[in-house]
């Protein structure tokens, strides 16, 4: 099963946020591209997906979530007690996507942003595409 997650690669939040997944994710579940990166404009054109992105994106089995939904999708398949969050997919979308998008609309302001995109560390390199 192919799970890649497309993050914004100059948000500090979402770096941080990539790392937290890599450290809970020992089994190597899931890939990442950065936003900014060749690797998600491949994918874009083969799921012929051109909305305006200010999200988390998961590709899983062929599908793509977005915002919260990918955001809880990811928890389910993390070791550790994060793993509870998934009960958060009881509350309906909009609700849970109204908060997801509060945080996004201001995540440079209240967690800054990178000049570029991170380099992982060796060790993770192989998840990441280019």
């Amino acid at each position: 099963m192919e799970r890649i997650i497309l993050f914004d690669g100059i948000c500090n939040f979402c770096n941080q946020s990539v790392q937290f997944i890599l450290k809970r994710d020992p089994n190597g579940r899931f890939k990442f591209a950065s936003l900014q990166g060749e690797a998600a404009k491949i994918l874009f054109k083969k799921y012929d997906y051109d909305k305006e992105i200010n999200s988390i994106i998961l590709i899983e089995n062929e599908r793509i979530f977005i915002k919260s939904e990918a955001a809880l999708r990811v928890c389910i398949n993390l070791k550790g007690p994060v793993k509870l969050l998934s009960i958060f997919r009881i509350i309906p979308r909009f609700i849970r996507d109204f908060f997801y998008d509060i945080v996004a609309e201001n995540r440079y302001k209240w967690f800054g942003k990178k000049e570029s995109c991170m380099l992982p560390p060796p060790e993770w390199k192989k998840r990441f595409l280019d």
